[in-house]
């Protein structure tokens, strides 16, 4: 059984970085695709970013809030994927979760919830002054 624990949420201020980390056990990511979310108080979640392997034949997906802004990238030796978060601005507050869903490399990641199965119990971002 997959699983998978988000770390690296913080208080940041406006215009700073954080690198978020989703680290996955409990099976090779060799097979799936790992998006990012996030929800706001008050808001439906939404997807940030996915990637679905990495090199060739990989791909990746943004928001386009968040593009230019964020990268998403994978170290298969250590099963984990980060999210890389660079002039953050205070609308980025959020609850962040990644997720998980078992994908054929040949298809591209996409940002809807509803396409993935596993997930972990996020971190908090927090932009603010």
């Amino acid at each position: 059984q997959l699983q998978l624990v988000e770390s690296g949420g913080n208080l940041v201020q406006p215009r700073g970085s954080l690198r978020l980390s989703c680290a996955a056990s409990g099976a090779t990511l060799d097979y799936y695709a790992i998006g990012w979310f996030r929800q706001a108080p008050g808001k439906e979640r939404e997807g940030v970013s996915c990637i679905n392997r990495s090199g060739s034949g990989g791909s990746t997906n943004y928001a386009d809030s968040v593009k230019g802004r964020f990268t998403i990238s994978i170290d298969n030796a250590k099963s984990t994927v980060y999210l890389q978060m660079n002039s953050l601005k205070p609308e980025d507050t959020a609850v962040y979760y990644c997720a998980a869903v078992q994908l054929p490399l040949w298809r591209g990641c996409d940002l809807n919830t509803r396409e993935y199965n596993y997930w972990g119990r996020g971190t908090q971002v927090t932009v603010s002054l």
